[in-house]
């Protein structure tokens, strides 16, 4: 593998300075791009879904859609990425989600816009996230070194969360304004701002050679290796719970916002955009306070506050009425605890495992992330079935028990 320029000495860079690293600076943009257009997408596809069909469940099933190839495919991916030239791989993904972002926008502006593309562009997109979870990950890793990849985990989750501050916002006011065909050329626009910066990736990997291990088998010695190993096992859970009882919630902020606090486009998306900044301000204050003693409390302690506060979100409006301030109150402090589950997750799998591996268990908890779509299922049909805020409530509180039942397995990761 290659140096990037500023590395080349072999010296990491100071925690302080690691936007000084070229190649990750430009990891970092391709990855703020993507996760703007995420966020920026999945609350437009929510709100149009919801109109047309007047339907939480298929809401639910729409952001499922984007994380079933996670589940479906997230460890042969992880596999492949110790096989492939993850430069030229993060190019393809760029690029791909930019077609389906642009294909998206074309049919919203004939008019000939379904629910069903939607569908199909949110599993497209969604196996474009499965790809970038191990690929760009790891390097990041390969950028900026073992011993900074906490902090830079934390730097690329706070891209995350001020996009999800970001995103919803600009998401709500475009399709308040220009519609849902604006929503998706201004999509397509910055997945092709993250394709640039990943034209611009000095760092190349080496692929192993076509006669190497398998990826069949390398997916089993990672299973086997997860299984020996207590901590990386209870990582892997905790996941599997935030995804499964945590994450779906989100899907029912434009449910709720609009039914229950009497919201319009443009509130759905400023109080969707709470959750980010508070997702941001902790992620901000993780990557520069926090030491690696600390790292399971913050991924422990950051689902507790993230399932709680979801909690208060869904139930406020019925104790106090609809309260704006109150809901948004709730998600700032949702998307903190989000934040420190968010950085942990993917800092303690490459933390814990041997570099020669790393792929394969990052494939692997792309797998753990891509469960979530039995939680979205879950809560469509609780949803369906008992109205959207009895269910995000609901699911909250099944996700703090199931936290309390699992305990004898994540205490290793202390």
């Amino acid at each position: 593998m290659t140096s990037s320029p500023s590395a080349a000495d072999g010296a990491p860079a100071p925690r302080s300075h690691l936007f000084a690293i070229p190649d990750f600076r430009r990891l970092w943009l391709a990855g703020l791009t993507s996760f703007v257009v995420r966020w920026l997408e999945m609350l437009a596809v929510g709100v149009f879904a919801y109109q047309a069909t007047g339907s939480a469940f298929l809401v639910a099933m729409l952001t499922m859609l984007r994380l079933l190839p996670m589940g479906l495919f997230g460890a042969p991916l992880g596999a492949f990425a110790e096989r492939m030239e993850r430069r030229s791989a993060l190019i393809v993904i760029m690029a791909s989600m930019m077609a389906t972002s642009a294909a998206i926008a074309v049919l919203a502006g004939l008019d000939r816009l379904e629910v069903w593309h939607l569908a199909v562009a949110g599993f497209l997109n969604g196996l474009c996230w499965a790809a970038d979870n191990p690929v760009r990950r790891m390097m990041i890793g390969d950028a900026v070194g073992a011993e900074r990849m906490g902090p830079a985990m934390s730097l690329d989750v706070g891209a995350n969360n001020a996009s999800r501050m970001l995103g919803p916002t600009v998401g709500g006011l475009i399709l308040a304004t220009l519609g849902i065909a604006g929503v998706f050329w201004l999509g397509a626009a910055l997945y092709a701002v993250g394709l640039v910066a990943s034209l611009r990736i000095g760092t190349r990997s080496r692929p192993a050679a076509a006669d190497a291990v398998s990826v069949l088998t390398r997916m089993r010695e990672g299973l086997a290796w997860v299984r020996g190993d207590r901590r990386m096992t209870g990582v892997l859970l905790v996941t599997v719970i935030f995804n499964v009882f945590g994450w779906p919630s989100t899907s029912m902020i434009p449910v709720l916002g609009k039914d229950e606090l009497l919201l319009g486009p443009e509130g759905v998306g400023l109080l969707a955009g709470v959750d980010g900044v508070g997702a941001f301000v902790g992620a901000l204050v993780i990557a520069w306070l926090t030491r690696p003693e600390w790292y399971a409390r913050i991924y422990l302690g950051g689902i507790s506050l993230y399932l709680a506060s979801m909690i208060a979100f869904a139930a406020l409006p019925a104790i106090a009425g609809p309260v704006p301030e109150l809901a948004a109150a709730a998600l700032l402090t949702c998307g903190i605890g989000g934040a420190g589950f968010s950085v942990m997750q993917a800092t303690l799998v490459y933390l814990h495992s041997p570099a020669e591996m790393r792929g394969r268990l990052l494939g692997l908890l792309s797998v753990c992330i891509g469960v979530g779509p039995i939680g979205f299922f879950y809560l469509g049909f609780m949803a369906e079935a008992f109205g959207a805020q009895a269910a995000t409530v609901a699911l909250a509180a099944q996700g703090l028990a199931a936290l309390a039942l699992t305990a004898r397995w994540w205490r290793a990761v202390f």
